[in-house]
């Protein structure tokens, strides 16, 4: 039986010591604990933080990279342990949010809001082919004020996204909304 995946995005910067690097590797680490596979987009910062706490707490750590746009990144983190290599960072985004059974975005940039957005989206339009649409976590208030903004803005349901502001929190609702899609 597969275990259910949980895609976290994240930056690729930070360092161990930092807060945002720290509540990485603790969410990777609570998420194994939980029962979850994670997969990262497998580079440095939060996605090594991320997979580093899983694979320290014996999970199943998925890393997808795109070579062919990050050349002076030769490989995953130490931590990969399935290592899936996209062709475009489309692709890359799509295969994250395509073998998970929630999304999670920690703080970022502009690489994380586009990930986050797309995750949006397909929960979204999910409702179309009548299928459930899959959780979409984010943890922080830059996310919280953006999604608020988006979705008065641009007139879309707010509500497919739960801000958090913890990565225990986040933790959380994919515990119950998760464990409640994958046994029901």
């Amino acid at each position: 039986m597969r275990l259910p995946t949980v895609t976290v995005f994240g930056s690729s910067v930070g360092s161990p010591g930092e807060p945002d690097y720290d509540d990485a590797v603790e969410l990777g680490r609570l998420l194994a604990e939980a029962g979850f596979a994670v997969a990262t987009g497998g580079y440095d910062g939060l996605m090594e933080a991320v997979s580093s706490g899983a694979g320290d707490a014996g999970g199943s750590v998925t890393g997808v990279t795109a070579p062919e746009v990050f050349p002076h990144r030769p490989s995953p983190n130490r931590w990969v342990q399935v290592h899936v290599r996209a062709a475009s960072l489309t692709e890359r985004i799509h295969e994250l949010v395509d073998i998970s059974d929630a999304s999670i975005a920690l703080p970022g940039s502009i690489g994380t809001f586009t990930e986050l957005m797309v995750a949006w989206n397909l929960a979204f339009v999910a409702r179309f082919s009548d299928k459930p649409p899959h959780p979409v976590i984010t943890v922080g208030p830059l996310w919280e004020d953006l999604v608020s903004l988006l979705g008065e803005r641009l007139g879309t349901d707010a509500g497919l996204v739960t801000c958090v502001d913890t990565v225990g929190e986040a933790v959380d609702v994919v515990k119950q909304r998760v464990r409640t899609a994958t046994t029901s």
